[in-house]
């Protein structure tokens, strides 16, 4: 008997490949098994998945600094524990629509709605897949001056705050997705709560990597957040000019009342 995977020659008692540790399989695909196999390959206490959300929460240096540092088997790796956030992200994307009447959009509380804002918040739906992975490079940028004791260079903070990003979305997922069911009216301010965690999630990650500690850690941590919020800040600007100058929202969906 060959692996499925390696080729490598098994005996027939095998249930793991020696030499690249794949399962063996021998049963047909059916819907049963299809189902077995992704609770076991995501959910099974023993997986990478539940280690690596648990101890993003608990050491976030021994997954972060693990992976950078060639430890590639003990958790999962950024890009899927990235696809698996904005996986989730689009369920809630989903439920974002469908109860987007019910949110409050009197975002500055002047008491009116404007028309751009339901406009601008459509955008934001389409295309928030692409606006979340845009601020891992802002974070990137904006966390140069935390890790230059270790010299990490541009693709390695990348990893950093890709593990970093991911994580802030899954934790919030599970309140997100109660909100959307049962108090969507809230979402909105709920967003702004959801913002301040990435802020601070953000800061405890770069405390555990970092070597600096005391004021010349908090101070460079200030600075990240003030360039990140610019960053950010430019983006949400940028995102209703770039509507203005393609039609999408017209100068009069400014108009109070509109």
């Amino acid at each position: 008997m060959q692996c499925k995977n390696c080729d490598n020659t098994l005996r027939t008692d095998y249930c793991y490949c020696p030499d690249c540790g794949a399962k063996v399989i021998r049963n047909r695909l059916t819907v049963k098994n299809l189902w077995y196999d992704a609770i076991e390959r995501y959910f099974n206490v023993d997986n990478t998945f539940l280690r690596t959300f648990i101890h993003l929460f608990t050491k976030p240096e021994a997954v972060i600094v693990g992976y950078v540092e060639g430890i590639r088997k003990k958790y999962l790796n950024p890009i899927s524990y990235l696809g698996i956030a904005i996986t989730l992200s689009g369920l809630l994307v989903f439920f974002m629509r469908k109860n987007s009447g019910q949110f409050d959009m009197d975002i500055l509380g002047t008491g009116q709605s404007q028309a751009w804002q339901g406009k601008f918040w459509d955008v934001i739906l389409d295309y928030q897949a692409i606006l979340f992975v845009l601020y891992i490079p802002m974070m990137a940028i904006a966390g140069w001056l935390n890790f230059q004791a270790k010299k990490y260079n541009f693709s390695e903070r990348i990893v950093i705050f890709m593990y970093t990003l991911a994580q802030y979305s899954l934790g919030i997922f599970i309140p997100s997705f109660l909100i959307l069911v049962f108090l969507p009216s809230f979402y909105m301010k709920f967003s702004f709560i959801a913002i301040l965690f990435m802020y601070l999630y953000s800061a405890y990650v770069i405390k555990r990597i970092a070597r600096e500690k005391g004021i010349e850690l908090w101070s460079k941590v200030l600075i990240f957040w003030m360039i990140f919020t610019f960053f950010y800040l430019s983006l949400s600007i940028l995102i209703p000019i770039v509507l203005l100058l393609t039609g999408t929202i017209q100068l009069e969906d400014f108009r109070p009342g509109s």
